[in-house]
């Protein structure tokens, strides 16, 4: 008897390799799991083999990828130049992302709302996210922000809103993903190691605005001249918001206040979250739920109680009169720019992380307060060279913990002790996440 039940490959686990897997076999797949790293949650592991899930792990044998395959599901921190990838374009095998292949199960009455950026995506998204839930509207919040867009395909439903964080590795491998909504907050250098080229890093991010037409709507950072000559051409319906100028397109603001058109929302000094950046993720994020017809009544409560993010600039703690900040999130020189401008008080940065060969020299301006920088991980000698050159003290450890206890022995009171790492985190932790519950572990230790 032949078999001719379709085989799916899906190459690494993770959170979107673990869920698209569980789909695939409820769709009918054979499906091979397949990862480089042996030690997975085991639980995880023994929920997908009682499914059927073939699991392979701890390494990517020449032959376990061939012909018989009918798709990839590849992760998205996974390149193109793996040889499984590779190998499968040469067999004419499409290879698509966790977030493909959940779209293509979606209920068509479903409004996507997708969220990209270099910074900004994670709060953008959660405000857009808590706003609509508060307005009674049936949304719900997926993607990059760490729920696997697959887990909610089943509970879709006509008129629901599925509110995304889409980052640019998942802008990778798609071919009939599109959305109803499109956000991108701003554009600045990231993951050039992935991309190759700052270049090729916007042009995967304007993929967020792909099969638009006229009656979907692009929502643009009017301040961002990258992102404005990057979304010149687009089809869709453009709208704005801008911190700079009078925008009747849109938000902006005015007199202290965030107007949407010409209509005054809220004062900047009612909204819980500081900071000028955050006022544009604000921003963003009103002129998404106004789409929506929510009401200013409504947006005006969710902004004076929203407290923020976990891991982006998060209070953690003070301690002798030491306050600790988490930002665990700035994975780039951007984002610790951002976070160094939040601050006027004497700051402790702890800096380190993975070595992507990017430069530190653009955190030049913004080191007035910084009286002291903590090096750690795999960047701690460049960081401590970069240092050096601006006569800045220096403490050159390994580890996270060990930063984080010298950054509080070399402290006063009154000083901020900033995590803002400006690296991935992957040389010594498996996510930002992670890096970021234990960098609180290790301050309340203290």
């Amino acid at each position: 008897m032949v078999d001719n039940k379709k085989k799916a490959f899906v190459l690494g686990m993770a959170r979107s390799g673990y869920e698209a897997a569980k789909f695939l076999i409820s769709k009918g797949y054979d499906v091979t799991l397949n990862d480089s790293k042996a030690e997975q949650a085991k639980d995880q592991m023994e929920e997908l083999e009682s499914l059927g899930v073939k699991m392979n792990l701890g390494s990517h044998p020449d032959d376990l990828f061939d012909d018989t395959f009918d798709i990839i599901v590849k992760n998205p921190g996974i390149p193109n130049d793996h040889k499984y990838v590779v190998k499968a374009h040469y067999l004419n095998i499409p290879v698509i992302n966790e977030v493909e292949l959940a779209f293509r199960y979606f209920n068509p009455g479903v409004k996507i709302v997708g969220v990209t950026g270099t910074n900004g995506k994670t709060t953008t998204t959660t405000i857009i996210y808590e706003i609509l839930k508060f307005a009674g509207k049936s949304a719900y919040l997926m993607g990059n922000i760490g729920y696997p867009i697959c887990s909610f395909v089943s509970k879709l439903e006509d008129g629901d809103i599925a509110v995304m964080e889409i980052s640019d590795h998942q802008l990778c491998n798609l071919s009939d993903f599109k959305t109803d909504i499109s956000v991108l907050t701003n554009l600045s250098e990231a993951h050039l190691d992935f991309h190759g080229s700052y270049t090729a890093y916007k042009e995967m991010k304007k993929r967020i605005f792909n099969h638009h037409d006229k009656s979907d709507i692009a929502i643009l950072n009017l301040d961002d001249s990258e992102v404005l000559d990057l979304t010149k051409d687009i089809n869709s319906t453009k709208k704005y918001f801008s911190s700079q100028s009078p925008n009747e397109n849109g938000c902006s603001i005015v007199d202290g206040y965030i107007s949407y058109n010409d209509e005054k929302i809220i004062n900047v000094g009612e909204i819980k979250v500081k900071g000028m950046h955050n006022y544009e993720n604000v921003m963003a994020a009103i002129v998404v739920v106004k789409e929506f017809d929510v009401s200013n009544e409504v947006i005006v409560s969710v902004l004076k109680s929203f407290g923020g993010v976990e891991h982006r600039i998060e209070y953690v703690n003070k301690i002798n009169n030491r306050e600790f900040y988490n930002d665990s999130k700035a994975t780039n020189v951007t984002s610790t720019q951002i976070a160094l401008s939040s601050f006027t008080k004497p700051t402790i940065l702890l800096l380190g992380g993975l070595d992507r060969g990017h430069s530190f020299d653009e955190l030049e301006d913004y080191l007035k307060h910084v009286k002291l920088i903590v090096a750690y991980g795999e960047t701690r000698y460049r960081i401590n060279d970069f240092a050096n050159e601006h006569n800045i003290k220096c403490g050159n450890v390994e580890t996270l913990e060990e930063a984080t206890n010298i950054a509080y022995e070399m402290s006063e009171e009154g000083d901020v002790i900033l995590l803002s790492p400006a690296c991935a985190s992957w040389d010594q932790f498996k996510s930002f996440e992670i890096r970021g519950k234990m960098f609180k572990e290790y301050v309340n230790k203290l």
